[in-house]
């Protein structure tokens, strides 16, 4: 998760020095071209422009004359890639993603690995997860660029090692805490599969290589970074499903997220999973997320009467002239009463004055909340007023939110009432306001809102989809496979706890259609699976679950990221993840992504790997003796 908050108050020298480098590097980052995060931005100064500038995009770009297409970013390419110029810095990156992000034990172990004189003994680590989420039968992989971060920049701070000093036994030697203080991460090596790919209970998503001591440092850090952001990333692929590709998912929820933290990593991963925007400006500079956004109830209640407008006048778009705004919303107010069968003079008048001071505020970007007090006899009629006023002083608005009551019944009330005006009043454009909706929704009101019928356009989207409260964890482990030479396997009475010894390789296998059929584990010195080649899968424990299959196609998943201190590929922007998550899911068969008894996706082993489980599994469990 990302953090703005700096967390090291004791000592004054390195903050100052933090500071200044943060205030630096955020001088490079306004001088680079800028991102657009708003439908007015040709209204907008060059300075609004800068200061909205997308701190990952001016931090990942590519070599000039690079090819940007989405399959470059996921091929192999040369060792020679600088990840000085690819990723964020330290100061950029948050200040709680460090060394003592992590639980005690592991510190524990480091010290017992170098107390035994172990610790540079090449272990391998995987990091998977045991069960998809909501169920569902597919979860989308997220946070690798956040991991890799951590790898480049792990090191131990002065301040970090005079507090283990202090918090850990007085008989550990003053050498250990010297040898932590020179550590890096230039040693340990990096596999994984592409950010924002499909991916399945037991497949490792990322591999982790180096010394024992180091490799089980960064365990707690790579679990924190990619089980949240892999959760709500398939999060927001669920509400994206039941919504279809036709309507705009904002992101609401930056206040109802746990702390600030989880509100920046919750909208910058719902953009990876579909979203099409957010309401939280610090995310859209930072991640160049576009930002949208109205006004709240508060800003309705804060007008009583048209008494309360300091400014009635408008200036016209096109002449230049200002004119008499409020006047003109009076009138067409009055036209619109017995087209919506409403009394006009009923309607609340401290509501079209914020209306109004809205518009004036907003003119090309109108788009009013009405249910402060009544949507149909009050709401709707204003909006109406408002708008047609705009349109005489050449600007067109965009739209209403319902945040409240039947959102079906409401929704289609409203869209016959902009049918109606834009034939009274010869405004074709009218037909086509956008209607937006929020009000707590989930993924059943969506699937319920489709069922029943309705005429929302945008849904505004927050506490549901940002706390996942259908299942608040993901679930990923981090287990050793391999020290040395020696595979490595966990046993348990718990087949799910079982895990899959030795350094591996990943396979997506396809068919004709083009869709996913499989993931195929090897062994790491296996030859891979060939297109047109009739092989057997197996499932990695149950012997009688079984199946050939001849691929049209092989993918190798892994990427080598991460390697003699180093980045080796070049990274992604976020919205090239998303459109490659996009791509990812739509690889995949139907049934398998539907939300009613989604079909199982087939995880497996080749008969090779499943073999060698199957002995070192017995000579793991020990023999028992019945007397």
């Amino acid at each position: 998760m990302c953090s703005i908050v700096e967390t090291i108050p004791f000592d004054n020298d390195y903050q100052q020095k933090r500071m200044e480098t943060v205030s630096d590097n955020f001088s490079d980052i306004h001088s680079s071209p800028s991102l657009d995060h708003s439908p007015n931005t040709d209204s907008q100064s060059d300075s609004l422009e800068n200061s909205t500038q997308s701190l990952s995009s001016s931090c990942q770009s590519l070599p000039q004359g690079s090819d940007q297409s989405s399959s470059l970013f996921f091929r192999e390419t040369s060792p020679s890639v600088s990840s000085k110029s690819l990723l964020m810095t330290g100061a950029q990156q948050s200040s709680v993603i460090q060394p003592l992000l992590t639980d005690l034990y592991q510190i524990s172990m480091a010290y017992a690995y170098w107390k035994a004189g172990k610790h540079q003994e090449l272990a391998t680590f995987d990091l998977y997860f045991r069960k998809n989420p909501f169920g569902i039968e597919y979860t989308l992989f997220a946070g690798l660029e956040e991991c890799l971060k951590f790898i480049r920049d792990y090191q131990f701070h002065p301040t970090d090692i005079e507090y283990l000093r202090t918090s850990l036994p007085s008989y550990i030697e003053s050498e250990f805490f010297d040898y932590l203080s020179t550590l890096n991460m230039n040693d340990v090596r990096v596999y994984a599969v592409p950010e924002g790919s499909v991916v399945f209970p037991r497949l490792p998503l990322m591999r982790i290589e180096g010394p024992v001591l180091k490799t089980q440092l960064v365990e707690t850090t790579l679990l924190a970074l990619v089980n949240y952001a892999s959760l709500v990333a398939t999060n927001a692929a669920r509400f994206r499903s039941a919504t279809g590709a036709d309507k705009t998912l904002l992101e609401f929820g930056l206040r109802r997220a746990q702390g600030p933290d989880g509100g920046l990593s919750a909208s910058k991963y719902c953009y990876l999973g579909g979203f099409d925007g957010t309401s939280n400006v610090l995310a859209g500079k930072l991640y160049g997320i576009p930002i949208r956004g109205t006004h709240a109830h508060a800003f309705v209640n804060s007008y009583e009467s048209l008494e309360d407008l300091s400014q009635r006048d408008l200036v016209d778009r096109r002449t230049g002239e200002r004119r008499p705004f409020t006047e003109l919303c009076l009138k067409y107010l009055t036209e619109l009463g017995p087209l919506l069968k409403i009394l006009p003079e009923e309607t609340h008048r401290g509501e079209l004055a914020a209306f109004i001071s809205y518009a004036m505020a907003f003119p090309t970007n109108f788009l009013a909340l009405v249910d402060t007090y009544d949507v149909l006899k009050s709401g709707l009629p204003n909006f109406l007023a408002v708008a047609l006023a705009l349109h005489d002083f050449n600007y067109q608005a965009v739209g209403l939110r319902l945040d409240s009551g039947d959102l079906s019944y409401l929704s289609l009330k409203v869209r016959a009432a902009f049918l109606e005006a834009a034939k009274k009043f010869q405004l074709s454009y009218m037909e086509h306001f956008t209607i937006v909706a929020s009000n707590d929704i989930n993924e059943d009101t969506l699937v319920s809102l489709e069922k029943q019928g309705h005429s929302i356009d945008t849904f505004g989207i927050g506490t549901h989809l940002v706390t996942c409260q259908r299942q608040p964890a993901l679930g990923c482990v981090y287990k050793l496979v391999q020290l040395g030479d020696s595979p490595r396997m966990k046993v348990s009475q718990e087949i799910e706890k079982v895990t899959i010894p030795s350094r591996k390789n990943l396979y997506r296998l396809y068919g004709h259609d083009g869709k996913a059929l499989c993931d195929v584990l090897t062994r790491s010195d296996e030859k891979p699976p060939e297109p047109g080649v009739r092989m057997l899968s197996r499932h990695p424990f149950f012997e009688q679950k079984r199946a050939y299959v001849t691929p049209t196609s092989v993918e190798s998943l892994y990427r080598l990221y991460w390697a003699d201190g180093e980045l080796k590929q070049p990274l992604p922007t976020l919205k090239e993840i998303r459109a490659y998550a996009r791509e990812q899911i739509e690889k995949l068969r139907k049934d398998h992504i539907r939300e009613l008894n989604p079909t199982p996706y087939k995880v497996s082993v080749t008969d090779d790997l499943f073999q060698f489980m199957r002995k070192l599994w017995m000579k793991s469990v020990p023999i028992g003796e019945l007397d």
